[in-house]
């Protein structure tokens, strides 16, 4: 029992620095690497071409596309796992639970079920497209399509893999309570991000947030036994890598990535292809 309390802690403890530390270490490098700077390129181009609206829907289908085709191979392998990893965890936990801890994780886990997020997404959507004014469609379509989105894709994907659920719940792969935490609780910080001027300290602090909020929802699925262990660890992964490409996305069709300044020698090399492919008369 005293374990299942210590790994609890563990699942807010280790979110709450890992955050931090990957925003201003790893995430800061990859930030200013070569391959951000040619995909800034890439996309600088496509809005050039295609304008935001269609180069946002265009990277956020390829994105969606590209999580099924990394996170199908990882379900097949965390299948293969359950009978050497999954059922032992879930033995192990039903020994130790506790009625009070129970209630409580009981109580937590319901945040990442449909229907209060839903409730969530319609009072962020509503809200920020008050505050954004004239420019009220943005965050109302993209903070309301942050919930189906989610919600196909790890249907994908689930049907994709296949594994079925632990006899005690109906969870499947990837954890869709972790990945609906994710998508809209990140999708409000996105847009808080968006709307006031925020310094990086911030934005730091609101993405670690959102990911303590993410790990213990994936404890408490695991306490209460709606998704084995493997399912857990995927949803971790599944739900910040799908929101990455939702909230690079969502920049394009805001202006805020590329920025005008970054995109204008896309357009002059873009104008400069055409008058080249023009035949002199």
């Amino acid at each position: 029992m005293v374990v299942l309390y210590f790994v609890a802690a563990f699942a807010v403890v280790v979110p709450a620095v890992a955050g931090p530390l990957l925003a201003y270490g790893p995430g800061r490098r990859l930030a200013g690497g070569r391959l951000v700077g040619k995909t800034r390129e890439a996309i600088a181009g496509l809005v050039t071409t295609l304008g935001r609206p269609l180069t946002a829907l265009v990277f956020l289908l390829f994105w969606a596309a590209l999580v099924i085709a990394v996170f199908w191979p990882v379900g097949l392998f965390a299948h293969s796992l359950e009978d050497a990893v999954d059922w032992p965890v879930l033995l192990w936990v039903t020994d130790r639970r506790h009625p009070g801890f129970e209630d409580f994780n009981w109580f937590y886990t319901a945040l990442g079920d449909r229907d209060p997020l839903k409730k969530i997404v319609v009072v962020g959507a509503v809200v920020f497209a008050v505050l954004w004014r004239k420019r009220f469609w943005i965050p109302l379509t993209a903070i309301l399509l942050s919930f189906p989105l989610e919600q196909y894709v790890q249907a994908i994907l689930s049907a994709m893999v296949n594994r079925g659920h632990p006899p005690t719940g109906l969870g499947s792969y990837p954890s869709g309570g972790i990945a609906r935490i994710v998508m809209t609780f990140g999708a409000i910080a996105l847009f808080a991000a968006l709307t006031w001027k925020l310094s990086r300290r911030w934005h730091v602090v609101l993405g670690t947030v959102v990911l303590v909020l993410a790990c213990y929802e994936g404890y408490s699925r695991l306490y209460v036994q709606k998704h084995w262990l493997t399912d857990v660890i995927s949803g971790i992964f599944f739900g910040p890598a799908l929101f990455l490409g939702y909230a690079i996305a969502v920049c394009i069709l805001a202006g805020r990535y590329p920025r005008e300044a970054e995109a204008a020698p896309a357009a002059e090399a873009a104008r400069s292809r055409r008058a080249k492919a023009v035949p002199a008369a």
